[in-house]
């Protein structure tokens, strides 16, 4: 069990690194994802699940990473906000990210793409 959480939580640091990188070199895609966030039940509930594996790993593997307390906070913070998104109307849910995709402009998610890229690197680090 905590093999398999630790190199979840480096697919998960890896994936985190990814999108830093989409963001910095394809900030419309990134958008256009953003846009797409809850926009249909299928979209809407599989983000939701998915994002609760890295949670749950997060938390299981927090006692051996290098910071155990921020390991344990960000997975029950990323679990129970998943499961408060399971009971927010998927519509709302939608409105609020279209929202978002509109106020960050494409130079935005570049600009913040360098926090994704240290995130990521950050977690995988804090496991190996």
């Amino acid at each position: 069990m905590i093999a398999i959480a630790k190199w979840t939580v480096i697919f998960f640091g890896i994936f985190l690194i990814g999108v830093g990188l989409l963001m910095l070199v394809s900030p419309e895609k990134a958008r256009k994802t953003l846009q797409k966030a809850g926009s249909t039940n299928f979209i809407n509930y599989a983000e939701i699940s998915i994002r609760m594996i890295p949670a749950v790993a997060l938390i299981v593997y927090a006692e051996l990473s290098r910071y155990p307390i921020f390991f344990q906070s960000l997975g029950w913070f990323m679990l129970l906000t998943s499961i408060v998104l399971f009971f927010i109307p998927r519509k709302l849910h939608h409105n609020y990210s279209l929202k978002w995709a509109d106020r960050i402009k494409p130079f935005y998610f570049q600009l913040i793409s360098p926090f994704a890229l240290l995130f990521g690197t950050f977690i995988i680090y804090s496991v190996i």
